[in-house]
């Protein structure tokens, strides 16, 4: 099974009303704007999402709206975060049907599950939904587990088992994935603060949070270093870099849904048990994104 998975994929935020609510019209305006500003994936449900505060039928609301709206015109992945392995398998079945491109599949929630366990979980979704892409999310700084080399390979076996998001923060294992099975899988950085370094080992694509603020300099990073551009590339990466590094911290959502509606891009509501951004934790945040608005580098130079 092969897919054609490059460039900038935003983990899409998934927008509420104050009544925490789900805003199904809001969420298909940002997944619109990301697409009309270059973007050339959209993953939907990933942790910016809010995947893992949604009801099941939510879910499968979210997943409909968003592929109505994207109507082909980029691939759609689906984040799945179940912590039953069944109930992953239902949610993998039902984005078939409604007609999203592949799953983006975290590691089952909660339990941290030991190699064999974390292997037989991706073997069972692989065998009970084999028309289905998978990218394995691979991030143990967050959930514990590690996705290591040798389940990968064990996992190799599997054709809709077609790429990897990378997020255990190390970039030597961008190479060692290239060096173990070549071109076998599409490896994706997970880390906003080490795409570019990502993108210079071989990464064909990032998978990015920040980018729901700023989806066009994203994307210039992304088009410079696939031309070799690294120079230009960095000019950029070091313009974002402070607020990149808010994808790494336990309120990224928050962060990155506050940095959209200074950006006017959508709403900083988020749903319970997560809360706003506070006093000066919320207002260094916004002092960021404005001073990234006001030094924004004129991207037209690069002639992209």
């Amino acid at each position: 099974m092969k897919v054609d998975w490059k460039g900038v994929y935003p983990a899409v935020s998934t927008q509420f009303r104050q009544d925490q609510s789900i805003d199904l019209d809001a969420t298909q305006t940002v997944i619109d704007n990301q697409i009309k500003d270059g973007v050339n994936g959209i993953i939907c449900l990933g942790t910016v999402g809010e995947n893992c505060a949604l009801y099941p039928e939510e879910k499968r609301q979210v997943l409909q709206a968003a592929k109505e709206v994207v109507n082909g015109r980029v691939p759609l992945i689906a984040g799945t975060a179940e912590s039953i392995t069944t109930a992953a398998i239902d949610y993998m079945q039902d984005a078939h049907k409604i007609g999203i491109d592949g799953c983006m599949v975290m590691p089952a929630m909660v339990y941290r599950t030991s190699e064999s366990e974390t292997y037989d979980y991706y073997r069972t979704l692989a065998e009970a939904t084999p028309e289905m892409p998978i990218m394995i999310y691979n991030n143990p700084v967050a959930y514990g587990v590690d996705v290591n080399l040798d389940i990968m390979a064990k996992l190799a076996e599997f054709d809709s088992i077609v790429a990897i998001k990378e997020s255990t923060t190390d970039t030597r294992r961008i190479t060692e994935l290239y060096n173990k099975f070549d071109d076998r899988f599409t490896v994706f950085s997970g880390v906003d603060d080490i795409a570019l370094e990502s993108l210079m080992l071989g990464a064909t694509g990032w998978i990015s949070g920040l980018t729901n603020a700023f989806p066009e300099e994203s994307v210039a990073i992304y088009k410079l270093a696939s031309q070799g551009r690294y120079a230009e590339a960095l000019e950029i990466y070091r313009w974002f870099l402070p607020l990149l590094r808010l994808d790494t911290i336990p309120t990224l959502v928050q962060c990155i849904k506050l940095a959209e509606q200074v950006c006017g891009r959508g709403s900083e509501q988020v749903r319970a048990p997560r809360q706003l951004l506070k006093g000066e934790e919320r207002q260094q945040v916004i002092q960021m994104v404005e001073h990234a608005l006001a030094t924004r580098l004129d991207l037209s130079k690069y002639n992209l």
